[in-house]
């Protein structure tokens, strides 16, 4: 059996709550969030010192192999958010509510976000959407279940947006995403995702709001920063968005291994005496 790296970190952390993200903010501390979709990747990112993992939709299209986040459906998230619980030791694990699973009804969304914690071994929700997922947010987090909310570039709307594209713009648009965000704080939401919107209303809304909140291509002023794990360690090869940052190239030593083992076979090189009983 293989296991995984020793950590390097030596101290541990105590457990990260919903409580625990929004007290980061009052302290002026930038809160670290990224995907993660199964068991050693979400352990990894524990032990270096991330306070959020997120079961992302986005399992769709970087593992899945989908073209965008719709077709995830509740069995894919409860299967990825076991994994990534099983995992976490101090981290908060916020499972992602996919396309259809909170749309149809406010119980319907209660309904499903029990699910994600009871089964799945979430300690909060994410659904995207303002102001007419605050009946749902209002509830969810009235059975006692901490949501995230997220607003601006929401990847289950794509096709009502006609493309992955910049949000909130105009005037117009920009006060009513703040008025969305204040809704759902009003809800009872403890963080919020702001994804693909100008800098300036990414600060502006974070100035606005209690609650922290999580930038993905909204700038360096929000509360905290997310990102798409295999974006950030470049396993994935479709399009990069202009906030992405690669901070390795796993990708490309991937295939190298994969290459090498292929001819170590092929020329009976692998394996050695020494690797042989």
């Amino acid at each position: 059996m293989s296991g995984l790296p020793q950590s390097g970190t030596s101290a541990k952390r105590p457990k990260i709550t919903a409580p625990a993200v929004v007290a980061l903010k009052r302290k002026g501390e930038p809160i670290t969030v990224v995907t993660a979709y199964d068991y050693p990747t979400a352990r990894l990112a524990d032990e270096a010192g991330v306070e959020i993992l997120l079961v992302g939709d986005s399992v769709g299209t970087v593992v899945l192999g989908y073209d965008s986040t719709l077709p995830v459906t509740m069995a894919d998230m409860l299967h990825h958010t076991k994994a990534v619980s099983r995992a976490r030791t101090s981290a908060l694990v916020v499972g992602d509510m996919p396309f259809m699973s909170y749309q149809a009804s406010v119980e319907q969304a209660v309904m499903n976000a029990g699910r994600l914690v009871q089964e799945g071994g979430a300690d909060a929700v994410k659904l995207e959407g303002g102001a007419r997922v605050r009946d749902a947010a209002k509830r969810i987090v009235e059975a006692g279940i901490p949501v995230m909310g997220h607003l601006g570039l929401t990847p289950q709307s794509v096709l009502a947006f006609g493309g992955y594209k910049v949000q909130a713009r105009g005037e117009a648009d920009q006060e009513q995403l703040l008025a969305d965000a204040k809704a759902l704080e009003a809800a009872g939401c403890f963080a919020l995702v702001l994804e693909g919107i100008p800098a300036k209303l990414g600060a502006h809304v974070s100035r606005e709001l209690q609650i922290p909140t999580i930038g993905i291509g909204a700038g360096v002023q929000c509360d905290g920063q997310v990102l798409v794990t295999h974006d950030l360690l470049g396993l994935f090869y479709g399009h990069q968005p202009k906030f992405v940052r690669r901070y390795a190239e796993l990708g490309d030593a991937t295939r190298d291994a994969f290459t090498r083992y292929v001819a170590d076979v092929k020329a009976r090189r692998f394996p050695s005496d020494a690797e042989s009983y």
